[in-house]
């Protein structure tokens, strides 16, 4: 990687990060403007690869907009603002993406509806899941504002990709998954792992209420399902012979090779959270 790319990799990422933890922290309401946007984002990205691969063409909007509005009202669900009633429209859209295709004359429209459903479910049913987390703070006193799993979820991810990076690059001669990506090597993965689990710890010190024991648990789940979800990313590019799901960040790629980790993590860490912390 030449200088150029090293620094213009390291000032998106930058970047990147601090817009991500300034709508997280700043109020819930920036949480909800930006991680819509970016759940529209990712559903439009994929979609396009969708159509790249079957050569069709695909309603991409009505189903971004589906998807969003699934961010959205789940959002104002788990902050109070509404009921289960709020979801009845996106029960509507589900039914709409399965019913269309009676009507719309196509060879296999089981392509569509598998792609459609997939989509919902990996990406905006995914981000989804993120409202649920970003309210597991109200009980912890010392944070009252803080979506400090939120932050948890992305700081682990991040640093375990920076030292998986690092460790990888330097030391990494095991193949960690070559038939999917031939640079992931076991050294990455470990060092990668590592980091998280010691960042983890400043997490107690933060939240002393919850163990640091606990906190490692979470950290090593994000990490081991995050790697996952890396490697179900990279698959999906090797089928459609890409190296980028797209080109919105300079030296990053696309949406989904910036949150490839983060949407398999999402769910697990929610899980752990409601089992094990709020248990």
């Amino acid at each position: 990687m030449s200088l150029n790319n090293l620094i213009k990799r390291a000032l998106t990422g930058i970047v990147f990060v601090a817009v991500i933890i300034g709508a997280i922290c700043w109020h819930p309401f920036s949480f909800l403007t930006l991680f819509s946007i970016i759940t529209g984002m990712i559903l439009w990205e994929f979609h396009g690869l969708v159509k790249l691969y079957e050569n069709e063409p695909v309603k991409r909007l009505i189903r971004c907009l589906g998807g969003v509005y699934l961010f959205a009202a789940t959002f104002f669900y788990t902050q109070g603002f509404t009921g289960k009633a709020i979801f009845f429209p996106y029960i509507l859209f589900l039914l709409y993406c399965l019913i269309i295709e009676l009507y719309n004359k196509k060879s296999n429209p089981i392509n569509n509806w598998s792609s459609t459903f997939f989509a919902q479910v990996y990406c905006a049913g995914s981000f989804s899941l993120l409202n649920f987390i970003f309210t597991e703070t109200r009980d912890i006193e010392i944070l009252p504002q803080a979506p400090i799993f939120v932050l948890a979820v992305f700081i682990f991810i991040w640093l375990n990709d920076t030292g998986a990076y690092l460790i990888g690059t330097l030391f990494g001669k095991h193949r960690l998954f070559e038939r999917i990506s031939p640079k992931k090597s076991w050294e990455g993965f470990w060092g990668g792992f590592i980091v998280a689990l010691l960042t983890s710890q400043l997490f107690y010190y933060l939240v002393p209420e919850i163990s640091r024991f606990v906190w490692a648990g979470l950290a090593a789940t994000v990490v081991v399902f995050g790697t996952w979800g890396d490697l179900a990313e990279s698959l999906l590019k090797r089928t459609l012979n890409l190296k980028d799901s797209g080109n919105c960040f300079p030296g990053h790629g696309g949406m989904l090779d910036r949150f490839d980790s983060i949407i398999t993590a999402i769910p697990v860490a929610y899980i752990y959270i409601e089992m094990i912390i709020r248990n």
